[in-house]
């Protein structure tokens, strides 16, 4: 009878006790979401939101709504990198106080496959850029299907495309996907803080000097609009024209600059505007290519000496290299026939982008055509000076008058004669400029007689590249209409060189205020399988991983019921 109630009175105790660590973990659980309390155990921090991200997430006033188009059947890599997407989307919920919702969308998944299409479609015209993958299907086939890793951000009814995916062919596709990784948290902030500043910063084309027109410069005008106000408009020798804009941009002009119009810009300069300069100092009519032949001539912009009084040069030489992008060209085969080949064309270099820097971190090497290269010039301490794009290991340059006959193409280029290596094609200048007019009499120049002149400048930054096809895209015509097309797109191979967030990056980097651009320096360490062990010790690791389990589960019921047996029984 008392060892009835004994056993009574500790089974009781047993289940009083199990309900109070249930309780516990419970209470505990509830305590920790409320706290939010979130530890990031990783090496290189990657659950871990920079401090401008966090301030402007916190500073939330609407909600925003995040459509992610990259879910259903894919391969493993783009598996990583939707769960790299969410585990971002996740953090920023938690830090802009459940403000940011999102959802995953699989845009391959319709009734029918007119409905497929159509998705397709809307999708590419908001800006979301396809990508054909191979992937298993149920029978254990292999079918090619698209997805669009990509999203739209929602807020106050202004939607924004993010293509997050980095599709840069020099380098392997695991590497790309972790430059995806790293790169989700600027795409996203710095998106979502265009979305919800209550300014707007305004950049200005110039135009007046036979500049690149505005359907030249659609494509990259429409994607600097995410960001910007973009206008276009003549100086006319007017100061303080350009006072309201943050950045201004210089792009293939033609004819020489007046004084006057120099002065506005220089003034400009000095009181700590940004200019982005896109020209080059050899003319080419790439149009005349097309009967066979074009000259290229030396054309001074009258622009040397202020480039030069800032610590920049564009050499009159126009660029050759081995690593270049292909054209198509008709060629004679068996005495009368005709046929297209594809051959390397020196004079379109693919520059490579730096590594080191955000304007150009893991982004595709730059289509140029025609390029000058830069020299840095000068001893001014207060002037730092960053090559962004440069030429390979195999290069070389030729001066003006020069005749460019497209039929040079059809002769492989003899490597051993392209000596020089890494010329710089694009430079970044940052500090204190001193005006270009010091010691000269501004008053002749300008006929604002109340106009103050200033001789040293504020803190600023510029970038010289020395090629204005960088920023020109291609026109297509149909009649009598032009459709811009994408910029630094190859019109035969369909690849997309890095033209496009390399100019984007080069204002954002010199208009940025709240530090957003450094989290392009992000940097995660790429932690793959060892290969060679993956292939000899591949049953081992599939015990492990399969009868492990299971023997832990085993093991530990045996020790729960030894241990029980001897509590309750005494042997």
């Amino acid at each position: 009878m008392g060892d009835r109630i004994d056993n009574s009175s500790l089974r009781l105790a047993g289940w009083i006790r199990f309900l109070i660590i249930i309780t516990g973990i419970i209470l505990a659980a509830s305590s920790l979401s409320v706290l939010k309390l979130r530890l990031d155990l990783t090496e290189d921090k990657r659950y871990t939101l920079s401090d401008p991200s966090k301030k402007i997430l916190s500073g939330l006033k609407n909600d925003i709504f995040v459509q992610v188009y990259l879910d259903g059947e894919m391969p493993v890599p783009l598996k990583r990198l939707r769960r790299s997407v969410s585990e971002m989307l996740d953090e920023f919920r938690i830090a802009s106080g459940r403000k940011i919702d999102y959802e995953f969308i699989n845009p391959s998944e319709a009734e029918s496959v007119k409905d497929r299409e159509k998705q397709y479609e809307y999708l590419l015209g908001k800006g979301l850029l396809p990508v054909n993958i191979q992937a298993s299907d149920n029978e254990g086939g292999a079918t090619r299907k698209i997805v669009f890793p990509g999203m739209l951000i929602n807020s106050n009814g202004i939607e924004v495309a993010v293509n997050f995916l980095k599709n840069n062919q020099s380098v392997p596709y695991e590497q790309n996907i972790l430059n995806s990784v790293e790169g989700l948290e600027y795409e996203l902030i710095q998106t979502i803080s265009t979305l919800v500043s209550d300014t707007v910063y305004k950049i200005a084309f110039i135009e007046g000097h036979g500049e690149l027109s505005e359907i030249e410069t659609a494509d990259i005008t429409l994607n600097l609009a995410k960001y910007f106000t973009v206008d276009r408009g003549i100086i006319n020798g007017k100061t303080g024209v350009l006072d309201n804009y943050s950045a201004i941009v210089i792009a293939g002009p033609e004819k020489e600059f007046s004084e006057a119009d120099k002065l506005v810009i220089d003034q400009y300069i000095v009181n700590g505007g940004k200019v982005l300069w896109l020209y080059e100092e050899v003319a080419v009519n790439a149009d005349s290519l097309a009967t066979g032949s074009t000259v290229a001539i030396y054309r001074p912009l009258n622009l040397e000496d202020m480039l030069f009084r800032y610590g920049a040069r564009i050499n009159p030489e126009i660029v050759q290299d081995i690593t270049c992008q292909p054209i198509r060209m008709m060629v004679m085969q068996g005495g009368a026939r005709q046929q297209v080949i594809t051959v390397p064309w020196i004079y379109n270099p693919v520059l490579a982008a730096s590594n080191a820097h955000p304007v150009t971190r893991n982004i595709n090497g730059v289509k140029a055509e025609f390029a000058n290269y830069i020299d840095t010039v000068g001893l001014d301490s207060s002037i730092r000076k960053t090559v962004l794009l440069r030429t390979s290991k195999s290069s070389r340059t030729v001066a003006p008058p020069l005749i460019i006959a497209l039929k040079d193409a059809e002769n492989l280029p003899d490597e051993q004669s392209f000596t020089r290596k890494d010329l710089p094609v694009a430079v970044l200048l940052e500090g204190t400029f001193s005006s270009a007019f010091a010691n000269r009499p501004v008053n002749k120049i300008t006929e604002d007689q109340v106009f103050e002149f200033r001789k040293q400048g504020r803190e600023t930054k510029m970038i010289v590249v020395a090629d204005a096809d960088i920023i020109r895209n291609e026109v297509k015509h149909n009649g009598i209409q032009q459709m811009p097309m994408t910029l630094g797109q190859d019109k035969y191979t369909g690849q997309i060189y890095g033209n496009r967030d390399f100019l984007v990056n080069c204002l954002n980097w010199m208009v940025d205020d709240k530090g957003l651009m450094e989290l392009r320096s992000r940097e995660m360490k790429m932690r793959t399988l060892n290969s060679a062990k993956v292939k000899t010790e591949k049953l081992k690791w599939q015990l492990i991983n399969s009868v492990g389990p299971l023997l832990l589960v085993l093991l530990a019921g045996l020790a729960f019921n030894y241990f029980r047996k001897r509590r309750y029984t005494g042997y």
